[in-house]
């Protein structure tokens, strides 16, 4: 009880947002980020670096993801607000932790999202291949933006129709996949010895490609941010924690592996996406065309969800006095634009680079912005320690609790140090950590010069709140 109590604070500075969200939504919410470029695109990257053994690089990442979101789960049914794991590192871990961890989240994700739209040219120049990919990020990312400034209701309405659209064509996909192995003897496993082996560059490349596993699965954390918006947050929490790590662990293995079972894995991302190579491969009339919608359905649905989550984390950087106080404010529908606008910056970035590198922009884009996911994930891990520490002084028994700690938690700690400084001895991901810690400096100098006697605002604070919860 104490350690609620002590949460309040932070919670109540970042009241006014509207609970409309049903579980379902939630976890179609968190689907619809994770099944996105990482599965349908970066899976190339990952084939590239692995072979074959991609499959265990990304049942490596599943696990990690698994306990990333049992701890945050547990976290957030005690806790449930949008600045989420940030507002958890603050409390127990300390203020500059909760800033360091929001502002690496933000410019993550806003880079992600660069990495969406960036996608998304590629997946249209499938069609129009004389159209300056440019174009398409403009277009697109006008028309999400408008999503996303109109209300949460629409956001998870709209975010709802494209999840289903992405589970129903992976369905039909392992369903076709399924039948086109075991139908034919030309595919099965026996194309996972070919071409150099299970493991064609070693167990480091297989280890590498972990790194883009990550990735693939980042913005599941998504639950816990969209919990500060639930009609039912506990319920919700525990319905999406459940079905949402099910679904991926499934999608993404059984994917995988039926695409290595059709396709040389040295082939597999010569049409861009491997599932537009697959359907190539099988010449299945006008399959290829529709894949390729699905894969822009999915860029699109992943862009949409990043944009709704960094604009949250935003949100609550300003109700902490951490960012312009005018970011913290809220419309007549509970929408905080003018942070969604500030965090629509990662789509001009992506709009400039495509226009001077359209070649390397999504590698670029993916690199760059890795650095505040695995650190986030990181510290979720280092979060939830201190947090079953605290809770266990304080004596309240939790409803849901994540087995295994301290075992796990530390584990998880461990796997995500580990794959942050992978990334500094990989060619395609050697920016990370030089774009990353210097970042991490900047921040933290800040925090000290700016941040470190003030702290957040009382009255700004309230005033935040006020307005919120008057509109």
């Amino acid at each position: 009880m104490q350690q609620q109590h002590g949460f309040g604070r932070i919670a109540a500075r970042e009241a006014g947002l509207r609970r409309r969200l049903s579980a379902g939504q939630m976890s179609m919410i968190a689907i619809g980020g994770a099944i996105g470029t990482g599965l349908f695109l970066g899976s190339k990257f990952a084939i590239g670096f692995a072979g074959p053994s991609v499959i265990l690089s990304y049942a490596i990442g599943g696990l990690v993801t698994l306990l990333l979101m049992g701890c945050l789960a547990e976290m957030t049914v005690a806790h449930s607000t949008s600045g989420s794991f940030g507002a958890y590192a603050e409390h127990y871990v300390g203020p500059l932790a909760g800033f360091l961890v929001r502002y690496a989240y933000w410019s993550c994700v806003v880079l992600a999202v660069g990495t969406e739209v960036t996608a998304v040219a590629q997946y249209m120049a499938f069609w129009f291949p004389g159209v300056p990919g440019w174009r398409w990020v403009c277009l697109f990312s006008a028309a999400l933006i408008v999503v996303n400034a109109l209300s949460v209701r629409a956001f998870g309405a709209i975010e709802y129709g494209f999840s289903a659209i992405k589970i129903a064509a992976i369905v039909g996909f392992i369903l076709l996949g399924a039948y086109v192995v075991w139908d034919s003897p030309q595919y099965g496993v026996a194309r996972y010895t070919g071409h150099g082996g299970f493991f064609p560059h070693g167990a480091w490349g297989m280890w590498v490609a972990v790194v883009v596993s990550i990735f693939s699965y980042l913005s599941v954390e998504m639950i816990a941010v969209a919990a500060g918006e639930a009609e039912d947050p506990e319920r919700a929490v525990r319905q999406a924690f459940r079905a949402t790590v099910a679904r991926l662990l499934v999608f993404y293995l059984l994917t995988l592996a039926l695409i290595l079972a059709i396709v040389p894995w040295d082939e597999a991302g010569k049409a861009g996406s491997p599932f537009v190579t697959v359907m190539q491969a099988l010449k299945i009339p006008g399959a290829a065309a529709v894949i390729n919608f699905i894969v822009l359905v999915a860029a699109l649905s992943a862009m949409n969800s990043q944009l709704y989550i960094t604009t949250r984390m935003m949100f609550s950087l300003a109700r902490a006095g951490h960012a312009p106080a005018p970011l913290g404010r809220l419309t007549r529908g509970g929408i905080p634009l003018n942070a969604l606008l500030v965090s629509s910056v990662g789509i001009a970035i992506a709009a400039v680079l495509n226009a001077w590198k359209p070649e390397q922009s999504f590698t670029l884009m993916m690199a760059i912005s890795m650095f505040g996911a695995l650190f986030t994930w990181m510290m979720i891990f280092v979060t939830h320690y201190r947090f079953r520490r605290a809770w266990a002084r304080g004596g309240a028994p939790l409803s849901f609790r994540m087995p295994g700690f301290p075992v796990l938690t530390l584990l998880g700690a461990a796997a995500m140090a580990a794959i942050l400084l992978t990334t500094y001895f990989t060619e395609a991901f050697h920016m990370t950590l030089l774009f990353g810690l210097p970042f991490l400096g900047v921040l933290a100098a800040c925090y000290a010069a700016f941040f470190r006697r003030a702290g957040a605002v009382p009255g700004r604070e309230a005033e935040a709140a006020g307005e919120g919860a008057g509109r």
